[in-house]
């Protein structure tokens, strides 16, 4: 099927004018990077009353909890701090608000760090509530908002950071994300749905957005229609990883864009997820991916045919002429650098550099640059040093990327070198991008309720033990490596080559902190696949001890150009199992053994502290 057109109706919120700081007239909302969510300085004001009214104890935990989620402010396992959750639609960013997050974290966020997430979103954590409201309201002038960062909305709407610049696409889907982001937000259908609902909009079939882990996911497709090409979408619902993985099978292989179809289609899905009260009855499974696995496609699909027959469809307006994001980034970027630079004596490390890090544009003369973030965190110095960068070298365009980077955009080919040295001097100059040693992982207990272990801290043991073994095996750098610090999997970890979620082993009256593997997950070249979980638990300071073995072990081992997942689908995971079988074992305390009673990152003997978490509030 493919959706009728619907006629415009123009709504009386959706026009313009009125009082400012209105859904009709925002104080912000200019189709410039980052500019897509309107800016209601009546929010702030809001948040102030109502964090003020909790504070003194006038306002129920639950009732302000449900408040806060939707301005985007997150409980910490840490008493008495919030974290502020920025989103990034598509992962665009510009070099004013770079600095606005770099002068924002270094006056209110303790830890002096934002850390970039897998949503393409900035978090920013240990922020007392109190000035909650001061940091929303300091970054919003240059277009940055919160709104809906958290709860049971339409979160951060993630994008293909190469989407506009990449060869094979069929047209530029970025316009259509910023239309879509700006139709859903505050939109009164998604406001309180049973559980959140993610998207992800990617640019071409290499699907760099990762379509299918997401409840729901869009495809460019261009259609013959009565002799004309119409652009339109691939939908795909219901997807996700946590306790639960799924990939999202297709709801329609079209469905036009211009005419807004897409966004009938994705308010009738939601809609129809809205009133599924049976879901509400256990948050931690109300995903959509719950309804359509338990129902199917093809009975999910007679739904959403029925519900696009209701007559709400003709009191709404999907003209896309208010919502397109418009912006000419090509009229925008750098002219030719008058004295290039270029290196002087040992190029090794540059080329390196620009060897992953850094890919032809289909516009000629141009490339993107992949800076890789560790960890995802960025020191407020750094915030402002890559808008510096941003301005002087790609016309001021970056996005962010799930992979936890940040992908320059309008790159002169002859000012790489010069890019790469101003990285260099930030501390972010690091190549590999996509390789072995870019590792991804959540905040873990570093932040999150629902943290079990220091996710952040294996992330950097993991770095050193790899920079350690030196890998130069081209198939062996090609192995991603994600870890989470729970089984809910923010740094989906289930897809990756070899995947670590946080876990405990009980010996006696101790806890050692521990991991459990998945072995073979998958996500590029347009194909997702789930890994394989092993049987064994690892003790938390053995996994690069573990790490190791495996990877040399696969070296060894393989066939001639055999990659990693051909390799653990021939031998079996039991095999891998094995090898570290002697790892596994517990382990009794005593003074030579207390450091494994010890998690990564931290000084003190570990405990399971695992709170409530608020995604499913």
């Amino acid at each position: 099927m493919e959706p009728a057109s619907t006629p415009p109706n123009v709504s009386e919120s959706s026009g313009h004018g009125g009082r400012s700081g209105t859904l009709a007239n925002p104080e912000v909302r200019e189709d410039v990077p980052g500019h897509v969510i309107p800016i209601l300085e009546r929010e702030f004001d809001d948040f102030d009353t109502e964090a003020a009214k909790f504070l003194r104890g006038e306002t129920p935990q639950d009732q302000f909890i449900g408040f806060r989620l939707k301005q985007g402010v997150y409980g910490q396992r840490q008493a008495d701090v919030q974290m502020i959750r920025v989103k990034l639609p598509f992962g665009g960013v510009s070099p004013e608000q770079m600095e606005a997050f770099g002068d924002a974290i270094e006056k209110y966020a303790p830890l002096r760090k934002g850390h970039v997430t897998t949503r393409q979103n900035i978090q920013v954590h240990h922020m007392p509530l109190t000035d909650a409201a001061r940091f929303m309201r300091d970054i919003s002038p240059s277009g940055l908002s919160s709104r809906e960062g958290c709860g049971n909305t339409m979160r951060n709407v993630t994008g293909d950071p190469w989407a506009g610049v990449c060869e094979g696409e069929l047209f530029d889907p970025t316009p259509y994300v910023g239309a879509y982001v700006r139709y859903f937000v505050r939109n009164e259908v998604c406001q309180l749905m049973p559980r959140k609902f993610k998207t992800a909009f990617t640019a071409t079939d290499e699907d760099r957005a990762i379509t299918g882990i997401h409840d729901g996911g869009f495809i460019p497709r261009v259609r013959e229609i009565d002799g004309v090409q119409v652009r339109g979408f691939e939908i795909r619902i219901g997807g996700g990883t946590s306790i639960m993985p799924r990939i999202a099978p297709t709801l329609y292989d079209f469905v036009p864009a211009d005419n807004g179809e897409y966004l009938k289609v994705t308010e009738a899905v939601l809609r129809i997820f809205d009133r599924q009260d049976d879901l509400r009855k256990n948050r931690a499974r109300a995903r959509i991916k719950v309804l359509v696995d338990r129902i199917g496609m093809d009975a999910f699909r007679d739904m959403v045919e029925e519900e696009l027959r209701g007559d709400w469809v003709n009191e709404r307006d999907y003209s896309l002429d208010r919502l397109l994001f418009e912006h000419d980034e090509q009229a925008h970027a750098p002219a030719p650098p008058v004295a290039p630079s270029s290196p002087n004596g040992d190029a090794r490390e540059f080329e390196a550099f620009a060897r992953t890090n850094v890919r032809p544009q289909r516009q000629a003369g141009f490339v993107t640059v992949e800076v890789i973030i560790p960890r995802g965190d960025l020191t407020p110095e750094q915030f402002r040093g890559l808008a510096a960068v941003m301005r002087e070298f790609s016309g001021g365009y970056a996005r962010s990327t799930v992979q936890q980077n940040l992908v320059l955009r309008w790159v002169r080919e002859e000012s790489v070198y010069d890019v790469w040295q101003a990285l260099a001097e930030l501390g972010l100059g690091g190549g590999g991008a996509s390789e072995i040693g870019d590792v991804v992982s959540c905040p873990g207990t570093d932040s999150c309720k629902l943290g079990i272990t220091s996710s952040m801290g294996l992330n950097l043991a993991v770095r050193e033990k790899l920079a350690e073994m030196s890998i130069e095996d081209p198939l062996t750098r090609k192995v991603h490596i994600k870890m989470s610090g729970c089984p809910n999997g923010c740094s989906q970890h289930h897809i990756a080559n070899i995947g670590f979620y946080g876990a405990s082993l009980k010996v006696g009256a101790r806890t050692i902190p521990a991991y459990i593997a998945h072995l073979g997950g998958h996500y590029e070249g347009g194909e997702v696949r789930m890994g394989t979980r092993l049987k064994s638990r690892l003790p938390a300071k053995r996994v690069p001890d573990a790490l190791e073995r495996w990877l040399r072990h696969y070296e060894s081992q393989r066939r001639e150009g055999e990659e990693f997942n051909a390799f653990v689908d021939r031998v079996g995971t039991s095999e891998f199992e094995a090898l570290v079988k002697d790892l596994s074992m517990p382990v009794d305390f005593s003074l030579e053994t207390m450091n494994t009673f010890i998690d990564w990152s931290r000084n003190e003997p570990f405990q399971v502290i695992r709170g409530e978490g608020e995604c499913a509030v």
